[in-house]
């Protein structure tokens, strides 16, 4: 399980674990807040091909998807 830090998390790069579409690569560019600011979801942009994807910030604590860092 990786131990992310909320309020470090913009800007962080992580690695697929299984890419799909040759997208390893992902770089967190914008996070998704509550009223309250809590964090709620997350923007990954791949690296490759310059997608978005939103994903809830806790799926990137599952370290059988998800990397820290780019590996």
């Amino acid at each position: 399980m990786n131990r992310i830090n909320p309020s470090k998390l913009l800007l962080s790069k992580w690695t697929a674990v299984a890419p799909k579409q040759r997208e390893r690569h992902f770089l967190v560019t914008k996070l998704l807040l509550a009223e309250d600011n809590s964090i709620i979801a997350c923007e990954l942009e791949a690296v490759i091909n310059h997608k978005i994807y939103a994903i809830n910030w806790r799926d990137l604590k599952d370290s059988s998807c998800w990397l820290m860092g780019w590996q």
